[in-house]
């Protein structure tokens, strides 16, 4: 039968998604379903991995479903996943040792003290392009080996695996024949060597986890397995990607030369620039990592990361109760002419980059008594610019590239004054292209490459069509004003947890 699509299964922090993708990269349908988070005790973020596995089964056979596809008809699946999140499970039941503990999870945070404090910063971010910290899958792993009953024991006898989301799903899809990830996920466990391409053996060491647990680091367009009995389809589909949620938004915005840049607004947030083959060490908060694997060549990326995006709005609307729909906080913004001097924060996990503080907390400053609803909505909204401006700022002057426009995706680029404010704090242009499911089309088109489904990155390219161009309209004073209060505001968030 003629294969005409390919799958996309998008693993993220608060919803599974599963999209088909047509051969001239537009979306024939996408379904989608959120799953529980789990908060055992503050600063603790917890997942649970059966819960993800099963949601993204349901949403892969829905979206078959209501497309009216078959699945004989899908070339091949690729994943795109929360990269940071990590399971522990067993190895012939399949079944998961404990919850996975989530990138947002904070629990690690005196061991990333002691980890530092003990001189090893140099050595982590030397081979792994990473600072220590809670963040990052290793001291996650640590934590799960040596917290649960016996767990360090059964892992030494080679009677568990290890992996971040994209492993868990491939081996579940799999029946557990492919016990895989790709450079990119493996890149954000603060256990790979992104110079070498292989697991850091003096890393694993200070960190105390055994090498077997850990899955093989393959391409990130490749075959790595075929469905089985488990992912239900009654056909074998090739699994044939993954990458990093933001990797997959990178190359799903057909950034694929050194320089270009995309910015994703998600739960949390990332700046991502493709330095091509160049590794380019930062001094200046930000993450090198790698991109992606393809067509026997790893590319790296300079990237800043951020907590707290998409989740400051909804707790605006979940916690403060100030809004009833996202979709409203465009208009409320725009119904003020500014917010009054009132600056908006959003550490509510600390901050990443290019600070990297997790003893930060979120703060609101300048209230006053005229300070109302439409103001706070409004500062939550500028603090994503300057959030994006702090890390980008840094980027270009690191990488010596200027920034000649930014690309963006994420649920918040629906949000028109959002993105004009991001231009304005930039001074570049702004692009929203017509289908912003970047992140699984990134999934997707490197499994379609890796079974011809496409030919080339240049037929992909061909796919991108901007919808919007927002153009920077803020006179240089007022940019400069606005921001210079932004900063300001930060320096007093920072280090606020007593530790």
């Amino acid at each position: 039968m003629t294969k005409t699509h390919v799958m996309a299964l998008d693993a993220g922090t608060g919803s599974v998604r599963a999209i088909l993708f047509r051969h001239d990269g537009s979306v024939e349908h996408i379904a989608q379903e959120e799953f529980e988070q789990h908060y055992p005790t503050p600063g603790w973020v917890e997942h649970d991995a059966m819960d993800i596995w099963e949601s993204q089964s349901r949403v892969a056979h829905r979206v078959l479903a209501e497309a009216g596809v078959e699945a004989s008809a899908i070339a091949a699946i690729g994943i795109t996943n929360q990269r940071e999140t990590c399971v522990l499970w067993d190895r012939t039941t399949g079944e998961p040792l404990h919850n996975a503990l989530v990138w947002q999870d904070g629990r690690t945070a005196g061991l990333c003290d002691e980890l530092r404090a003990a001189g090893h910063a140099g050595l982590v971010r030397h081979a792994t392009g990473l600072p220590i910290d809670t963040y990052f899958s290793g001291t996650k792993i640590k934590w799960l080996l040596d917290n649960v009953a016996g767990a360090r024991e059964r892992a030494e006898r080679g009677e568990l695996l290890a992996g971040t989301i994209d492993s868990w799903l491939i081996w579940k899809l799999t029946d557990g024949a492919a016990h895989v990830t790709d450079y990119s996920n493996a890149s954000r466990t603060m256990c790979f060597n992104i110079r070498d391409l292989r697991w850091d053996d003096d890393i694993l060491a200070l960190l105390d986890i055994p090498r077997g647990v850990l899955p093989e680091v393959r391409p990130s367009s490749e075959v790595y397995g075929w469905t089985g009995r488990a992912a239900g389809f009654g056909a074998a589909i090739p699994v044939a990607s993954a990458a990093g949620d933001q990797q997959g938004a990178l190359f799903g915005q057909a950034c694929f030369t050194a320089g270009s840049v995309k910015a994703t607004y998600g739960t949390g947030g990332s700046v991502m620039m493709n330095t091509g083959t160049t590794l380019v060490e930062s001094e200046a908060g930000l993450i090198t990592t790698i991109a992606w694997g393809l067509d026997g060549r790893v590319d790296y990326a300079l990237e800043g990361v951020f907590f707290g995006v998409g989740a400051t709005i909804k707790w605006l609307r979940d916690e403060l109760r100030v809004i009833d729909d996202v979709a409203d906080t465009a208009a409320i913004a725009s119904s003020v002419p500014d917010t009054g001097g009132v600056y908006l924060v959003p550490a509510f996990t600390g901050l990443a980059s290019p600070y990297w503080d997790q003893y930060a907390r979120a703060s609101m400053f300048g209230i006053t008594p005229g300070t109302g609803r439409a103001q706070l909505v409004r500062a939550a909204i500028e603090s994503m610019s300057y959030s994006y401006r702090d890390v980008i700022d840094a980027m270009t002057a690191e990488s010596g590239t200027p920034l000649p426009e930014l690309r963006v995706d994420g649920g918040a680029v629906a949000n028109d004054f959002h993105l004009q404010f991001q231009a304005d704090q930039l001074g570049v242009p702004v692009r929203r292209p017509r289908i912003t499911e970047s992140t699984a089309r990134g999934a997707a088109f490197l499994a379609g490459l890796a079974v011809g489904f496409w030919d080339s990155q240049e037929e992909l390219r061909d796919t991108i069509d901007i919808e919007r161009s927002f153009l920077p309209q803020m006179d240089d004073a007022t940019r400069e004003r606005l921001y210079a209060g932004w900063t300001k505001a930060v320096s007093r968030t920072l280090d606020w947890v007593e530790h």
